[in-house]
């Protein structure tokens, strides 16, 4: 198990973009960047023996700060904080207090704001090598930023496995009651050729999808999956009977116990032989299908077009601060929040 630092020489905010790489025994190497603690890079080993990339990304840094990656910005591979998906007009309250975020995306606020814990420069405040390859990083979103209330610190710990396992662990308290929902964003794609993912096949726990408004905003309505091209509880081709201009941008309530450590979804593709099953202790799964992805000169020059990736965003239900119903995403100074979510490679 390995730990390694390479110093970017690239400054923003005062401080360092650094890249922290995990190598477990097998060779599988998971790369991550202070700078929104974007995953970079996830090379593992498919059943044919060739070592895969399977985040979309880049090769240089600079592209993840350029004005061309920005203009049509997809989150490639960043944490998304302090509130992942869309708030409904940007408006909630807290104990008779109201608050108006920027409305980011039409009318509604979309991941954290104009300036998310994406863009976000972390301190990495600890590394190991034993039992596995880790890295802690943390960072403090002041009271007001993004017109959010109350200080919060923020640590979230990477950590890599001999059984292939990305464990991210995620822990935050506050001075002030704020809202929290904080997920990653990664781009996978299984095949060895990368292209659209409609051919993989992926199984999701969840019996009930959330409806959602023209502008994707949770309403607070449960659907159930039964009968629907959103019903994956047997695993189907994600390409099977689907919107095929849409894909998915759908968010699925887990079969589950809140709170347990649970299979959330599985994913595989057959040419590489490659699965990713993701465990999470969040009560739902954002499955989105990259319909607005459009970034030129990722990895080995290669285009990202819709539907060349699918992300399994890990989080609480979306909305949830103004949607009493569901799962608070209210943390209190008394309180402290933890989250867990693993990406376990398998062939």
């Amino acid at each position: 198990m390995k730990t390694k630092q390479i110093h970017t020489g690239k400054i923003i905010d005062e401080k360092e973009v650094i890249a922290v790489e995990l190598t477990n025994d097998k060779g599988t190497l998971v790369s991550i960047y202070n700078y929104g603690t974007i995953i970079s890079k996830f090379v593992v080993q498919n059943a044919k023996g060739e070592m895969q990339d399977i985040v979309l990304g880049f090769d240089n840094f600079d592209q993840y700060v350029s004005d061309e990656y920005l203009v049509n910005y997809p989150y490639l591979g960043a944490i998304i904080g302090r509130y992942a998906n869309r708030i409904k007009n940007g408006k909630f309250s807290i104990d008779g207090v109201d608050y108006q975020l920027a409305k980011t995306n039409g009318e509604d606020c979309l991941h954290g704001g104009m300036k998310g814990f994406d863009k976000k420069i972390w301190d990495i405040v600890a590394t190991s090598e034993e039992p596995n390859a880790s890295v802690t990083f943390q960072y403090f979103s002041l009271d007001g930023e993004e017109n959010f209330p109350g200080d919060l610190a923020v640590q979230l710990t990477f950590e890599l496995t001999n059984n292939n396992e990305l464990i991210l662990t995620y822990q935050a308290d506050t001075d002030e009651a704020t809202p929290i929902n904080l997920t990653h964003h990664s781009y996978f794609n299984l095949s060895p050729t990368l292209g659209q993912v409609t051919g993989h096949v992926h199984q999701m726990n969840a019996s009930n999808y959330l409806e959602q408004d023209s502008n994707y905003v949770v309403t607070g309505k449960l659907i159930p999956v039964e009968g629907t091209y959103h019903d994956f509880r047997k695993g189907k081709i994600i390409g099977e009977n689907w919107n095929t201009e849409e894909g998915y941008d759908q968010t699925y309530v887990l079969d589950k116990t809140y709170g347990e450590l649970t299979l959330a979804s599985k994913t595989s593709e057959a040419n590489s032989g490659l699965t990713l099953s993701i465990y999470t202790t969040e009560p739902v799964a954002h499955l989105y299908t990259a319909k607005y992805l459009n970034v030129k000169n990722g990895k080995g020059n290669q285009d990202y077009n819709e539907f060349d990736a699918f992300c399994v965003e890990t989080q609480h239900h979306p909305n949830g601060i103004n949607l009493p119903q569901f799962p608070s995403t209210l943390l209190r100074p008394d309180e402290v929040y933890s989250q867990v979510t693993i990406y376990k490679v398998g062939t």
